[in-house]
């Protein structure tokens, strides 16, 4: 949106993640080279990822006044909108079969340009949102959703256990609906999980073992389903 860092929210308030309205989608090949404008209209479109086979883009934007998710084509075209209800939607991605979509939501009339993540839970639904099903229902926030190489499950961080704090860890819960069950055991921040292409590896972002407190490092682990 500019040559400047957006501003910083007003911590304040408690934990906020703004909506700026400057935010656009770019594409670019490897070296940053080719760089192309996929969306261009005066509020918040990001939080962006490809399907497997590359032929949709799916994201976060509020063009409509809410915050929804949509799916676009790589160039841009063929523009739809996914969700309709009243909140926060986003942190979308398609599964490895590209039949399925999960994503965090966070129900709310408030239409502010903050999303305060006190209360997030994950939904699946098929690619084209038919036959979307809440598969968290928890207090505190669960967010970060990602499938599992098989598609039957969904990996997650959450902090349900003790909503007042920080410590998440991450969590999965089948697709199908069940109880969830934890798949780390820190007392820090674990978050952000995705699998490698041939579901060997997980990687994570975590709090633990940092220099000071809060720095976030990225972790590889052998995942053994």
């Amino acid at each position: 949106g500019g040559s400047e860092c957006p501003p910083e929210p007003d911590m304040s308030q408690g934990y906020l993640w703004p909506i700026y309205q400057s935010y656009d989608i770019f594409t670019a090949k490897p070296d940053g080279s080719d760089l192309r404008r996929l969306t261009d209209n005066p509020e918040y479109d990001a939080e962006a990822t490809l399907s497997p086979d590359g032929k949709w883009v799916i994201f976060t934007s509020k063009r409509d006044g809410d915050i929804d998710l949509y799916k676009m084509r790589p160039d841009g075209s063929q523009l739809t909108r996914l969700t309709h209800e009243p909140g926060y939607d986003g942190g979308a991605f398609f599964s490895h079969s590209g039949k399925q979509i999960v994503w965090r939501t966070y129900r709310t009339t408030d239409a502010k340009n903050l999303v305060r993540p006190s209360k997030i839970d994950i939904w699946v639904a098929d690619a084209d949102v038919r036959n979307a099903r809440q598969r968290t229902e928890m207090p505190g926030a669960s967010f970060a959703p990602y499938f599992t190489p098989d598609d039957k499950h969904i990996l997650y961080s959450s902090n349900w256990e003790n909503p007042r704090s920080r410590n998440f860890d991450l969590w999965l819960v089948p697709v199908a609906g069940g109880e969830p069950v934890p798949v780390t055991r820190d007392t820090d921040f674990d978050g952000f999980p995705m699998f490698s292409p041939d579901g060997r590896w997980l990687v994570f972002c975590s709090n633990r073992g940092g220099k000071v407190a809060g720095e976030t490092n990225v972790f590889l682990a052998e995942w053994k389903p």
